[in-house]
């Protein structure tokens, strides 16, 4: 385990920025002076730079056991640690899905000594398992996911009465269940009449339209308001379901969007066309507003990246038969700390929907996502005086390409630290693949 004093950085805590010290020992934060008597420990001066808690990214799809053509677990968490995301949760939706104990251990065997950084996986809901979703959990899953619409791998959608079960079952054992929320008769529907229309760089916006959003997201609300089961609503996307949820949100509903809503609109597919194509698709300006706002206020309190690669060839078909998703985890730190120097968000709202929040929906909090003593030595450390500019060329992904190549950037990532352990240094990963399985 490694010890490590960070001097004279900036450290963007929830409730300010404070200039302070911070020393890790044994991989875990020990205090916030400096000590004479910290041997053997790696010192990063920190003078100018920004400290935030190692990223937490709550929704990633590496994509393996079954696509590894398009992500594997080293590939994805080499990104990870070089966008200072120190803790992935890696969705279920692999081949086989993550359905009971014996798949969870199979794929926690297949990714081990793989990774960057540490990750949590879930499993998957659905109607065959919810008998075994408490052993599932038990024996490690973070959480659970629910594809409500259709997405990679086709999970098949639960029933009402599943997941009436399994929110009930959530409020009693307190596990999160996260939902993408699509109305799958819906977006078939949609889809339909999008094929019998001329095809545009629009068309996959059109497929699926925000009532086939806002109609699950009030379900799932109602049945978390009934049950008071945990329920964290993934990759919001309509300003439709952002003034349904600012009237109605239930106690015990979080709500997460990613960042390709907050900084891309319907005026860029023209440029950028299957490249953004993403489930639920990115929305109009107005929608895109709605968000920003929600984030701003705090009715949006999760990021995650929806890190969802496929390759070039896949994305090349046309627009309505491309796979939707793009890469993201190597991007949202960057992305995000960006928006915040610019004054759209406050600096220390990023600890908070990168860091904190996330770990806190899945019991993982404040080993992870948090500066406090005790905490793991995980950290972000940007240089604001630095600006820089995205390059597809110089991502870590097998995927490279997205909507995002040639963006700038106010600040350049200059460490990622992983429990004291330096990972990630100045445009440069650092081959120790030390990431480890964690659990609630």
């Amino acid at each position: 385990m490694s010890n490590l004093l960070i001097k004279n950085g900036s450290v963007v805590f929830p409730h300010g920025v404070v200039k302070t010290d911070i020393v890790v020992e044994n991989g875990v934060i020990a205090g916030f002076a400096r000590t004479s008597a910290l041997r053997g420990a790696e010192i990063i001066d920190a003078v100018g730079l920004l400290v935030f808690p190692g990223f937490v990214d709550e929704h990633v799809h590496f994509r393996e056991p079954g696509y590894e053509s398009k992500e594997d677990f080293q590939s994805g968490s080499a990104a990870a640690a070089a966008g200072g995301v120190t803790t992935v949760l890696e969705m279920p939706n692999t081949s086989p899905p993550v359905v009971d104990v014996k798949e969870l251990r199979r794929k926690a065997e297949i990714v081990k000594n793989k990774s960057f950084v540490d990750y949590a996986l879930y499993g998957v809901l659905n109607d065959e398992n919810i008998d075994e979703i408490d052993e599932l959990y038990e024996a490690g899953a973070v959480g659970f996911k629910a594809f409500l619409g259709p997405t990679t791998g086709d999970i098949a959608t639960p029933s009402d009465a599943t997941l009436f079960e399994a929110l009930t079952k959530s409020a009693k054992k307190q596990y999160t269940i996260g939902f993408h929320c699509e109305n799958r008769n819906l977006v078939h529907y949609f889809e339909q009449k999008a094929r019998q229309q001329p095809v545009s760089p629009l068309s996959h916006l059109y497929s699926r339209p925000a009532i086939c959003e806002v109609d699950s997201v009030r379900k799932i609300n109602y049945f978390a308001a009934k049950t008071g089961g945990n329920v964290l609503i993934v990759h919001l996307s309509s300003g439709e379901a952002v003034d349904y949820l600012q009237n109605e949100k239930s106690p015990s509903v979080t709500v997460e969007t990613c960042p390709h809503y907050l900084l891309l609109d319907s005026t860029a597919y023209e440029k950028h066309g299957t490249l953004m194509k993403v489930n639920p698709p990115i929305r109009f300006p107005e929608d895109r507003s709605k968000l920003v706002e929600a984030v701003q206020l705090g009715l949006i309190t999760n990021i995650g990246s929806d890190h969802a690669p496929h390759t070039l060839e896949e994305k090349q078909r046309p627009v309505l038969e491309a796979p939707a998703g793009m890469i993201g985890v190597e991007l949202m730190g960057p992305l995000l700390v960006d928006a915040a120097l610019k004054g759209i968000i406050p600096i220390t709202k990023i600890s908070e929907i990168l860091a904190a929040n996330s770990a806190r929906t899945f019991g993982l909090y404040p080993k992870k996502g948090g500066l406090t003593i005790g905490s793991d030595g995980d950290f972000a450390i940007f240089d604001p005086r630095t600006p820089d500019t995205i390059h597809s060329s110089r991502l870590h992904s097998k995927q490279k390409f997205t909507p995002f190549d040639g963006y700038e950037v106010s600040a350049t990532l200059r460490y990622t630290i992983l429990r004291g352990e330096v990972i990630y240094r100045d445009g440069k990963l650092i081959d120790n693949r030390i990431g480890q399985w964690v659990k609630h």
